[in-house]
C-alpha cells in the first residue's frame, strides 16, 4: 500500500510455496484478510515470491492472464518480487542451498528473466517494479580468491544480461524495472565496500563492454544505465549483522551513484552479555537453534567483523563476548526477546533517515521465521503479518 512516498507490503515468502498452485492457495487465503486490517479501502501491494517451479507454471500466458485478474478483482497489486530462493524455501533444510542454482549458471539467468516478464506484464501503469536476488553466491562454496573473482565475473555478466533485457523493456513499454543485489553473511557480497568492488569493478567495467557493442554507448551512458537497472537490496537485518550504520552506508552509496532499489524491514537478533546471566543468556538463544535455515554469528572485533557459519558452532563454543548478532530474521515489533535483543534500533534508524531523504519508494517486511521461531514467540500467522504491518506503518506516519 502507499504510505506517503514509499510502497509498503511484506514478503510471502512467509508462505509454502513450491508450485504456483500451493503459493495461489497461500494468497488466497491470507491476503484479503491481511488487506482488509492494514489497508482497509486502500489497494495492498504484494512482496510475490515465486519458485523457480511456481514461475514455471505461472507461465507468461493464460495463468498468468487470470491472476492479473485475481489481482485487479481483490485490490491488490504486484510491486516487487523475491528473486533469491530459487527452490523450496519451507518445510526442509535450506542452509546454503538458498543460492543454488547461483549467478554463475545459466539457471538463474533464465530464472531471473522469467520473473522480470511476468512482473512487467502484472506491474501497475506508473509504478516502478524491482526483484531482488542472490548477492552472486555462497562465499564458501570457493576454495581461493581466483575461485571467487571468477565467479564474480561470471555473475556480473549474467546479471548485465538481466539489465539489457530491463533496458529493452524499459525502452518497449516505459515500465522502470531493477534487479536488486542483496548482501548478506557469507554470501559473496555481504557489505557496502563489497557492493562497491562488485560495481567498480566488475559491473562497470564489464557493463561498458556490452552496452558499448551493442547500442554503440558512450561510457558514461553505459554506466548510468548499469547504475539504474542493477540496484542494492537493503535488508536491515543483514546490515546490522555486518555492524554497519544505515547513515554510513546510504551515504557510501548516494557518493558512488549505486541505488536502493528495495529496503528490506527486518530485525536480526541481539545477544547482549552480562556475567551475572550468561547461563540465562545461552539457555535463551539455544531456543533458537533450528534445523532449516542458515543463522551465521557474527562479532566485532578490533573494528572488524568476524562471522561464525551457523548458530550451532557458536553454541558449541560458547565464547566469551561482549555482543554477538545472530541471522535470524525475528519479529520487527519486538525490541527484546526474554534476555535478548533485537536489532529493531537499526529499523528505526534507518526509517528515520528514509523521512528525511528520498532514497528508495520500496519497502518489504521480511520475517520468514514464524514456522521456526521458539514456541513463546509464535502466534496465528496472519495476526502476526498484520502486528507487523501495523507496527511499521505507525513509525513511518
Amino acid at each position: 500500500m502507499l504510505i506517503k512516498d514509499f510502497h509498503l507490503t511484506y514478503c510471502t515468502n512467509i508462505h509454502p510455496g513450491e508450485d504456483w498452485e500451493t503459493t495461489f492457495e497461500s494468497l488466497k487465503k491470507y491476503i484479503p484478510g491481511v488487506k482488509k486490517e492494514v489497508a482497509g479501502s486502500k489497494k495492498l501491494g504484494i512482496g510475490l515470491r515465486l519458485s523457480n517451479k511456481a514461475s514455471e507454471e505461472l507461465g507468461l500466458e493464460s495463468v498468468l492472464y487470470d491472476f492479473k485478474d485475481w489481482l485487479q478483482a481483490n485490490d491488490v497489486y504486484v510491486f516487487t518480487m523475491n528473486g533469491f530462493p530459487y527452490g523450496n524455501f519451507h518445510g526442509e533444510r535450506v542452509k546454503d542451498k538458498v543460492h543454488q542454482p547461483d549467478w554463475t549458471t545459466h539457471e538463474r539467468l533464465e530464472y531471473t528473466s522469467r520473473l522480470f516478464k511476468q512482473l512487467n506484464y502484472l506491474l501497475p501503469t506508473g509504478i516502478s517494479g524491482g526483484i531482488s536476488t542472490s548477492p552472486v553466491s555462497y562465499k564458501h562454496w570457493f576454495n581461493s580468491e581466483s575461485e571467487l573473482i571468477k565467479a564474480k565475473e561470471i555473475g556480473a555478466e549474467n546479471m548485465l544480461t538481466v539489465a539489457m533485457q530491463l533496458f529493452q523493456i524499459e525502452e518497449k513499454t516505459g515500465n522502470y524495472l531493477h534487479l536488486d543485489i542483496e548482501p548478506e553473511p557469507d554470501g559473496i557480497i555481504e557489505n557496502s565496500e563489497e557492493v562497491l568492488d562488485f560495481f567498480n569493478n566488475h559491473l562497470i567495467p564489464k557493463g561498458i563492454k556490452k552496452f558499448k557493442k551493442e547500442y554503440g554507448f558512450s561510457d558514461e551512458k553505459a554506466t548510468i544505465l548499469i547504475k539504474r537497472y542493477l540496484t542494492v537490496c537493503y535488508d536491515v537485518c543483514h546490515f546490522a549483522l555486518a555492524y554497519e550504520e544505515p547513515q554510513d552506508s546510504f551515504a557510501k552509496f548516494r557518493t558512488n551513484g549505486i541505488r536502493i532499489g528495495k529496503i528490506q524491514i527486518s530485525a536480526a537478533l541481539k545477544i547482549l552479555f552480562c556475567d551475572s546471566e550468561q547461563r540465562e543468556i545461552w539457555e535463551s538463544l539455544e531456543k533458537f537453534n533450528e534445523p532449516t535455515y542458515l543463522h551465521q554469528v557474527t562479532e566485532l572485533i578490533d573494528g572488524k567483523v568476524v562471522t561464525y557459519q551457523d548458530l550451532p558452532l557458536v553454541l558449541d563454543n560458547r565464547k566469551s563476548a561482549n555482543e554477538l548478532r545472530a541471522h535470524f530474521h525475528v519479529p520487527i515489533f519486538l525490541e527484546k526477546f526474554s534476555n535478548l535483543y533485537s536489532t529493531q534500533d537499526q529499523i528505526l534508524k534507518v526509517i528515520s533517515y528514509l523521512l528525511q531523504n528520498n532514497i528508495c519508494e520500496h519497502l518489504e517486511i521480511e520475517t520468514y521465521t514464524w514456522d521456526v521461531l521458539p514456541k513463546e514467540l509464535k502466534r496465528p500467522l496472519s495476526e502476526s503479518i498484520i502486528r507487523e504491518i501495523k507496527w511499521l506503518k505507525n513509525q513511518l506516519i
